[in-house]
């Protein structure tokens, strides 16, 4: 970056640490949303919640449809990782 430049997009410094740090919170949010060891903890969560009549069935099935519907994205997303 030259000098001329530098100076032009220095009022946009800010911004762009900004969107930095937006950026590298929404990896790190997508990385433990689709880590398969939380979304097994949570199950195994799910199920002890479950064991200890703290939820009833309905509540169980609907959370564990939405826990497994995303251990199915994440191997779906390591699947396509893995081919790049």
């Amino acid at each position: 970056m030259g000098l001329i430049s530098g100076l032009l997009l220095l009022p946009l410094a800010p911004a762009r640490g900004v969107v930095w740090i937006a950026e590298k919170l929404q990896e790190t949010a997508e990385r433990e949303l689709y880590d398969p060891g939380v979304i097994r903890a949570q199950l195994a969560e799910l199920n002890r919640d479950l064991d200890d009549e703290l939820i009833d069935l309905e509540e169980f099935e609907a959370a564990e449809e939405k826990l497994l519907d995303r251990l199915h994205a994440a191997q779906k997303r390591c699947d396509v990782d893995d081919r790049r």
